[in-house]
């Protein structure tokens, strides 16, 4: 099982750049991109709302569980 994080699909349909939405949230690109990448081991709740506020979408959004099958 694990979480999967889409918050490049989120991104491109918004067409907004990781820096852009960096610089609009408060936090750096690097962590934006351990985000991105899945390798966070936690996210804050007001970044996640930061982010959803920015992408105007849920958290639902960006991330999926996906179970073992």
């Amino acid at each position: 099982m694990s979480i999967i994080v889409n918050l490049d699909v989120m991104l491109a349909k918004r067409k907004m750049s990781s820096l852009e939405l960096a610089n609009k949230i408060g936090i750096t690109q690097a962590n934006l991109s351990i985000l991105k990448t899945g390798k966070a081991k936690a996210i804050r709740f007001s970044t996640l709302e930061a982010i959803c506020n920015e992408l105007d979408c849920q958290p639902g959004d960006i991330l999926e569980y996906k179970g073992e099958d």
